[in-house]
């Protein structure tokens, strides 16, 4: 009865997660000598065997084709350098970050322009607007970016402008 007691009172002391080998373990550190398969009985029979804790399952990602971005409904793109996307990420290095411009065509998906900069010049727009020299699009083009003031500059805007 003292065993069957102190091994209910450990399984409730650890919500119910300690299986009969931690319990078995236990029982040894408070100085009883006990043999794990009569713990695991014992605790078969209180139905106190240890609970596994559910798994975190992250939800499905839905993986969807942005080669048509809706940026209005009667806008569609058919063809290359009619929508150009551009972001800035930061890598990370052993020693410092440094950001990368990235300017991806919306139909093909192909990097138009890319330019590294470096981490004193993080909010530097002369690198982003880097990213497309030596493109010359048909006028008309959209260039979409999520935001950040690189992109909102007048410098980039103007580089923009000369590019097209």
């Amino acid at each position: 009865m003292e065993v069957r007691s102190a091994i209910q009172q450990i399984a409730l002391e650890h919500r119910r997660r300690y299986g009969y080998r931690r319990v078995t373990a236990e029982l040894h550190r408070r100085g009883m000598q006990v043999n794990h398969k009569r713990v695991a009985r014992i605790m078969r029979e209180d139905n106190l065997l240890g609970m596994q804790p559910e798994r975190f399952v992250s939800p499905p990602i839905r993986i969807t084709s942005w080669r048509y971005i809706s940026l209005s409904p009667s806008y569609e793109i058919d063809g290359i350098n009619q929508l150009w996307v551009a972001d800035i990420t930061y890598i990370r290095l052993k020693a410092e970050f440094v950001y990368l411009a990235v300017i991806l065509d919306g139909f093909s998906r192909k990097v138009v322009g890319w330019h590294w900069i470096e981490l004193g010049n993080s909010t530097d727009d002369r690198g982003a607007a880097a990213s497309h020299r030596g493109r010359h699009p048909e006028p008309g083009l959209v260039h979409h970016s999520i935001g950040g003031l690189q992109y909102a500059s007048e410098e980039y805007a103007k580089s923009l402008r000369t590019t097209a």
